[in-house]
């Protein structure tokens, strides 16, 4: 594995995230295709063997358990120093006041429970899960801040919201020389590329850290659309995000299919490889439930597309209406 520095930080992550949205309990959460405790250790130990060091959880994911199960992982199979642990903030926890948002409050409880679950003394970033239309920007920016400066966290970042927003906040950080953000994880991948008329620009051009979401489009780009999988059956969200551009999508995933069949390589190669060789991608999110899941994901690394291949895999796309942020 061959690590890069996380944007413009001294900070070194492999090249694929693992994504611990899959971790945790699908009996009490909304994700009824989430990998209980043991299968969801042997997927994070695969992981550290096959070199990745990057592991991106939430408070929200399977509230708190998916935290607790990455913590147990870490504590096992891996050195604390070694790897670099994301977790995040604002999703709503319980339906008590202050139980979800980026107040001050809701922050300072959320760090220190998100340690506990994981078991650690410090996350190495914090990300603010979506934008709090609720709490004025400069309180949330002080307070990860001062999280950042009482040791809990080394680096925060963000999620999901307008290059405007991202701009704003960060602008905010440095005129009161508060603690900037260094990373956006959005929602991109070759079914969705909104972000690139304004966000992936932004980013690139301050050299702050992409970490895609949904990097496979919930493996619409992956497999055969008459494919019935637990998740497809089930995953709600995954609906909402690409239910309504079927069609268009369609034609994409098609292109992908055909293009992995004349380059003998598995459509997830493709789909990984057209996103790692974007300037502005440091390291795509990916969802994991099965070892072979993780291995393509490297694999992926070594897949390299032309000028004329990225042109013919991007050229059916159709604008698409925002999906991951309001």
């Amino acid at each position: 594995m061959d690590y890069i520095k996380f944007g413009n930080t001294g900070m070194d992550v492999s090249p694929i995230c693992l994504g611990c949205m899959s971790f945790g309990d699908p009996d009490t959460w909304l994700h009824k295709w989430a990998l209980k405790e043991e299968e969801s250790l042997q997927i994070i130990k695969k992981a550290i063997e096959l070199g990745i060091n990057f592991f991106d959880t939430a408070n929200v994911y399977s509230l708190g358990k998916s935290e607790e199960i990455l913590g147990k992982a870490i504590k096992k199979y891996a050195n604390r120093e070694d790897v670099v642990i994301a977790t995040k903030v604002h999703g709503k926890m319980n339906d008590r006041p202050n139980g979800s948002g980026l107040s001050r409050k809701a922050i300072m409880s959320e760090i220190d429970n998100s340690l506990n679950r994981l078991d650690m003394d410090y996350v190495d970033l914090y990300i603010i899960h979506r934008w709090d239309y609720d709490t004025p920007i400069e309180e949330t920016m002080e307070a990860l801040h001062d999280v950042v400066k009482s040791g809990k966290a080394r680096y925060i970042g963000a999620s999901s919201m307008a290059a405007w927003q991202f701009q704003k906040a960060n602008n905010v950080a440095k005129q009161n020389g508060w603690t900037p953000f260094v990373s956006m994880q959005n929602h991109y991948n070759l079914m969705y590329r909104e972000e690139e008329r304004e966000m992936l620009p932004f980013c690139e051009d301050q050299k702050i850290a992409v970490t895609p979401y949904s990097p496979l489009a919930s493996g619409r780009l992956t497999r055969d659309w008459t494919e019935v999988t637990k998740r497809s059956e089930t995953d709600f969200i995954a609906e909402s995000k690409y239910g309504s551009t079927e069609a268009v999508d369609k034609v994409i995933a098609d292109r992908v299919a055909e293009l992995a069949t004349h380059k003998q390589v598995e459509r997830v190669h493709i789909a990984l490889a057209w996103l790692l060789q974007k300037e502005a991608v440091t390291a795509p999110v990916i969802g994991a439930t099965k070892m072979a899941h993780l291995e393509d994901a490297v694999t992926a690394l070594s897949v390299k597309l032309s000028n004329e291949e990225v042109a013919y895999l991007e050229e059916p796309y159709t604008p698409h209406t925002i999906v991951g942020y309001s």
